[in-house]
């Protein structure tokens, strides 16, 4: 079995973007994703990522995975079920092959974060999406909520005030939060109503979803619940290595993307880097950095640690 000197586990931005120097450094790498392009593919408009202007998150993870491919870096587009150590190496578990490698870097991004209120995971794919991009085509010409108050939510929002005929935003704070340009386009949009200080606490319907309650009592008719309320960590094999955890929830990293668990890097909206700023563009640079971290450490470290017997 081949040894590695880097696994990558996850395929958005950051995991490409390591992908591409790992190669461009001659580092033995592999990437390891079922889901290369990641979370960021399902973003409908993109407008501040350098040299494209607006282009969609599936166009542009498309762009970067046809980079990536132009260099010779295996890459599974498989799950990683668990990683232990073996002596000096890490071993994963793909369930039907494993994976050793030296290095370690986890670019496993987030997940969404749900609501957890009645009704949510019945009418889950029955009025309950967590996908603007994938479903509001589904709605043209009707009533839907959009819960949050971020970019996300306002970027939704937009998208669905295309097709549907009234987008409610349905926000538990004073205020929308994010990108002053994205909140311009909301409050200035008039198929968009931002109900404030407003809590969802019951997704209501029969067969499909009808309405949501909030918390003083007032139903709200809609055909559809888009939750966007942020992101949990994917912090995938953090807990079995003993890697820290920040009081966020994220993997706690160094400026070099180091975990408190040596030859163990994180990046990306799953780690601590970047003060916390989760973009395309800061993910794709803790990437790069964790690369060239890993690169000088295997550099400083020849003769040393890794003498064939």
């Amino acid at each position: 079995m081949d040894v590695f000197d880097v696994a990558i586990i996850g395929g958005g931005p950051a995991g490409i973007s390591a992908g591409i120097y790992a190669a461009r450094f001659k580092l033995n790498a592999i990437l390891i994703s079922n889901s290369l392009g990641g979370t960021a593919q399902s973003a409908h408009l993109i407008e501040n990522y350098p040299g494209f202007g607006a282009i969609s998150g599936f166009e542009l993870m498309q762009k970067f995975r046809e980079h990536l491919k132009t260099f010779e870096i295996p890459i599974l587009e498989k799950h990683v079920y668990s990683v232990s150590r073996e002596n000096d190496l890490f071993v994963l578990n793909l369930n039907d092959q494993e994976i050793k490698a030296k290095y370690l870097l986890i670019a496993t991004g987030t997940k969404r974060r749900k609501l957890g209120v009645p009704g949510e995971a019945n009418f889950y794919g029955k009025g309950v999406s967590y996908c603007v991009t994938c479903d509001a085509f589904f709605y043209r010409g009707k009533t839907v909520a959009v819960i949050g108050g971020s970019d996300a939510a306002n970027m939704g929002a937009i998208l669905l005030s295309s097709m549907a005929e009234k987008v409610y935003i349905i926000y538990r704070k004073e205020k929308l939060r994010g990108e002053l340009i994205w909140i311009d386009r909301v409050i200035t949009n008039p198929k968009i109503e931002v109900l404030y200080n407003s809590n969802v606490i019951e997704v209501m319907g029969k067969e499909f979803v009808e309405g949501v309650k909030l918390e003083d009592g007032r139903v709200i008719p809609v055909d559809g619940v888009f939750v966007e309320i942020g992101s949990i960590p994917e912090c995938c094999c953090a807990k079995e290595l003993g890697i820290t955890i920040n009081e966020k929830g994220f993997i706690a990293v160094d400026t070099t993307q180091k975990t408190n668990v040596d030859r163990v890097y994180a990046a990306g909206d799953v780690s601590s880097g970047s003060n916390g700023f989760q973009q395309i563009l800061t993910a794709a640079s803790e990437g790069i950095i964790a690369i060239k971290s890993i690169f000088d450490d295997i550099e400083r470290s020849k003769g040393k640690l890794w003498t064939k017997k």
